[in-house]
């Protein structure tokens, strides 16, 4: 009887590695994994750079507007209500009906921005503020119109009580509201703008194997060029191309974005803060008939604030349709300083009656009329560098359409032609 004695697997493996078939089989696996996987990681962080345009254009821009919208409504349904107070006995419907619009939106944008507190947890507080007294404040507003339209001086105590809750708990809660939803637009730009290093490390490595499996098939086999290796080594860096010109595209619109919008929109949002906080500074003044000098001090301390940011939003304009717009404000804001500096001289001098009509007015070199166009600027401006952001991310989507999917074949079509081309030589060991 013949004993068949049968060598160790170690023996087996170490022989397979050893001879040429098997190294070539080996290189042949390793290629197969190298390009599926580099391809998988670049398609994921192409991926990653995709969501993040995405959150930015349908999420975290609208709700930073949504957030800016809340503080503005707020604050200008503060400023209007001091100003039909102003107007004694029963107000303008005009000014009525601006303060109601401006209690719906912010109370839209309010509910807009809860159902998204998931996404940031952080601003539950804010949101609990505001939801919880902007009803306490539009009360108390109530109580002061009611008592006005009867001539009781009490009612002007009810509205300061009313701006005092306005400005202590609920403009802060806003802005802390904006803060967080500003941030997260900086956020996914941030991750959406970042240079492709990771893609050009994993492409980089794909290409290298590839050139050392060929470096390797040529000494071994005496030919130059393996087909299969060549078609794999250009479809590695197809890909490698495709993705670092769409991610150097993304991060040029991106950057747009951010100079062009996201930068303007937000130095012009706090301007038009200022504007209607100083509006109320400057109404709720007159209402406290000769008390009201903390309302004039923060009224100047706004203004200057106020000043500085139309300055710097000029200097920031890039398109000429906002820089137009930021002119214009600048204008009108000057003729509103103007104004109230008449409007302090008349009060200061015991003239009520004349402080209050250029106070109210809006003919022509009245604070309200200036107040008014001041305000029409900014939205302009703030609505083209929205445009400029939106126009740059539709850009920026536009440009990875599709990479992934790109990403996905090129890396499948190299670990077929890399299978192919070993392929070939190893059928001539047989």
């Amino acid at each position: 009887m013949t004993t068949v004695v049968t060598a160790p697997t170690s023996h087996r493996v170490t022989g397979l590695v050893k001879s040429t078939p098997g190294r070539l089989s080996l290189i042949a696996l390793l290629l197969v994994a190298v390009s599926l996987l580099v391809g998988a990681l670049t398609g994921l962080s192409v991926q990653t750079r995709s969501a993040a345009l995405e959150e930015l254009a349908t999420r975290s821009e609208p709700l930073s507007f949504a957030a800016q919208e809340v503080y503005r409504s707020m604050a200008d349904a503060d400023a209007t209500a001091a100003a039909a107070f102003l107007s004694g006995g029963v107000e303008s419907p005009q000014l009525r009906s601006r303060y109601e619009a401006d209690i719906a939106k912010a109370a839209a944008a309010l509910s807009t921005a809860t159902g998204e507190i998931t996404r940031s947890p952080e601003v539950g507080s804010a949101l609990t503020t505001l939801s919880g007294q902007l009803p306490v404040y539009t009360g108390l507003v109530e109580t002061a119109r009611t008592h006005n339209r009867q001539g009781n001086p009490v009612g002007a105590a009810y509205l300061r009580e009313a701006s005092g809750l306005m400005r202590a708990q609920l403009l802060p809660a806003a802005q802390d509201l904006y803060r967080a939803e500003t941030a997260n637009v900086v956020r996914d730009q941030d991750s959406a703008g970042g240079g492709p290093w990771s893609e050009l490390l994993l492409g980089l490595v794909a290409l290298g194997t590839l050139g050392l499996a060929q470096l390797y098939v040529t000494r071994r086999t005496n030919r130059v060029f393996n087909i299969g290796l060549v078609v794999a080594t250009g479809l590695t860096l197809v890909s490698l191309l495709w993705v670092s010109i769409a991610s150097i595209v993304v991060a040029s619109t991106v950057s747009d974005s951010r100079v062009n919008g996201s930068s303007q929109v937000d130095v012009l949002a706090r301007a038009r803060i200022d504007t209607l906080t100083a509006r109320g500074d400057e109404t709720l003044t007159l209402v406290a008939r000769g008390s009201g000098a903390a309302y004039e001090k923060r009224y100047g301390d706004v203004v200057k604030e106020l000043g500085d940011l139309i300055a710097r939003g000029k200097s920031l304009a890039t398109e000429p349709a906002v820089r137009d717009a930021v002119t214009s404000a600048e204008r009108n804001f000057q003729a509103w300083q103007d104004a109230h500096k008449r409007i302090r001289a008349a009060d200061d001098s015991g003239d009520y009656t004349t402080a209050l009509a250029l106070a109210i007015s809006n003919d022509q070199g009245g604070a309200a009329a200036a107040f008014d166009n001041l305000d029409r600027d900014l939205v302009t401006a703030i609505t083209q560098a929205r445009t400029a952001f939106t126009g740059s991310v539709a850009t920026a989507r536009g440009a990875l359409t599709g990479t992934v999917a790109v990403v996905a074949l090129l890396a499948l079509g190299a670990a077929v032609a890399s299978v192919m081309g070993l392929w070939q030589r190893l059928k001539e060991y047989r």
